[in-house]
């Protein structure tokens, strides 16, 4: 009898862990939520032993949790696995902070900017609004105009030929370069690439034509744009994205932006700690609503 009391308690032991939930702290970029049926859409980062980064769906237990979380917001959180069934708890925002030297001295101008002209950061777009139509020039010497794109989503970022630092514009173009590459059979007709050049004294011409095709920029896909300053700083300011010339070089904010195909602002992803992969699961997602 005292065996079998043992064996049995042996089991049960066994059962009850074999039914505890596996916890995992998590990380990613918000793609999409559904308050309905209080669920989210995250593209994850790999969790080292456990999984690959991949793009999973999650309940949450409180549709209120997910009233601050819009598309490209970048989230921590406990990834609690239930059955076949995947949680998000503990959501965590993690705050957009560009520690890096150049970001932070752009960021610093950007307060003092703001400080002065108090009605700067009222006119940065905020998601869900419409992007006023703007026209600029592109590699082949096109005038191009954001509402030509109507029906298309848009990737766009900022960033000049002569940047130093391969964290900043390389890689914010290197993302672009790997969407251009994931979904090259919808380049064109489902999405455009843009690069605003936000040195346009340097950066025209030949050594416009020569930056595009840096990275194997298609023409009719991916436009590497140019015009006056007081134009590019236009539309910078639209994404409250900043730049400066400082001693030859161009001290500036790092900012993607992903426009739906209706023309309104889905994110406005600052920094450059998110993955290319997760750019591309952001911009699939756009392309991918009804």
């Amino acid at each position: 009898m005292r065996r079998r009391m043992a064996w049995l308690a042996i089991c049960l032991l066994v059962l009850a862990g074999s039914s505890k939930a596996q916890q995992h702290a998590a990380s990613g970029i918000v793609l999409s939520t559904d308050a309905a049926h209080q669920s989210l859409t995250i593209s994850c980062a790999a969790i080292p032993g456990y999984m690959d980064a991949m793009e999973m769906p999650f309940k949450v237990g409180d549709a209120k949790t997910l009233t601050a979380l819009k598309p490209g917001t970048a989230v921590s959180f406990t990834m609690v696995e239930r059955g076949k069934q995947f949680y998000a708890e503990r959501i965590q925002i993690i705050p957009a902070a560009n520690l890096e030297s150049e970001p932070l001295q752009a960021g610093q101008l950007t307060a003092l900017h703001n400080a002065l002209h108090p009605g700067a950061a009222a006119s940065v777009l905020a998601v869900g609004e419409r992007v006023p139509d703007f026209q600029l020039t592109d590699q082949a010497a096109q005038p191009i105009r954001l509402s030509q794109f109507q029906g298309k989503a848009v990737a766009l970022t900022f960033g000049y030929s002569r940047c130093p630092n391969p964290t900043y514009c390389f890689r914010l173009s290197d993302n672009l370069a790997r969407v251009q590459r994931r979904f090259h059979d919808r380049a064109g007709r489902d999405f455009v690439l843009m690069t605003i050049n936000i040195d346009p004294e340097h950066d025209q011409g030949d050594a416009l034509t020569k930056f595009a095709g840096t990275w194997n920029a298609n023409p009719e896909v991916w436009h590497f744009l140019t015009g006056s300053i007081p134009e590019i700083h236009s539309i910078a300011e639209m994404f409250g994205m900043d730049f400066w010339s400082s001693e030859g070089l161009v001290t500036h904010s790092l900012h993607t932006v992903i426009i739906d195909r209706s023309g309104r602002l889905v994110a406005n992803l600052e920094g450059n700690t998110f993955s290319a992969k997760q750019l591309g699961d952001l911009l699939q997602t756009v392309m991918d609503r009804k």
